[in-house]
């Protein structure tokens, strides 16, 4: 099984919105067995609170079930737990490493689409359309590695 954690600043918009939009698509690929998918935080400002209203619209748009997803913070422990740690921008990246103690298995996620840039956060900028036009940017080229290293 592959074990995919995706992590943003607060959990409720950008790690939250990859996490069920790549479960939905390896879903709908017939792979969905493979992988365990999860988000989380590195602060601790959200924890609790539900999935943001923008985020909520893309994956309604999508007829994905989100209802159950509450923000929860990322830990040390979670090291061991999962193989590939996600994050959406050098900020989350730096963060990631103090949290986890380790960078082995932290990537920038537009790194697999072959970018340097940052997953904005539409926290900020609103634009939720960018943001989910760049998650499936990195999903796709997340996917594409994993089938050149003949994981599925």
């Amino acid at each position: 099984m592959i074990k995919v954690m995706f992590v943003c600043h607060g959990n409720i918009c950008r790690s939250t919105m990859a996490e069920f939009l790549l479960r939905d698509t390896v879903e709908k690929m017939g792979i969905g067995d493979k992988f365990f998918i999860a988000s989380s935080a590195t602060s601790r400002e959200e924890i609790g609170n539900g999935v943001h209203y923008g985020t909520r619209r893309v994956l309604d748009r999508f007829g994905i079930d989100y209802s159950k997803k509450r923000a929860v913070q990322l830990t040390r422990e979670d090291a061991g737990r999962y193989d590939y740690f996600i994050g959406m921008d050098d900020a989350n990246i730096r963060n990631m490493v103090r949290i986890l103690g380790d960078s082995t298995k932290v990537y920038k996620f537009l790194e697999f689409a072959c970018e340097t840039d940052d997953i904005a956060d539409p926290w900020y900028t609103g634009d939720f359309e960018e943001t989910y036009r760049d998650v499936m940017k990195g999903c796709r080229g997340f996917l594409e590695k994993l089938k050149g290293e003949g994981k599925i």
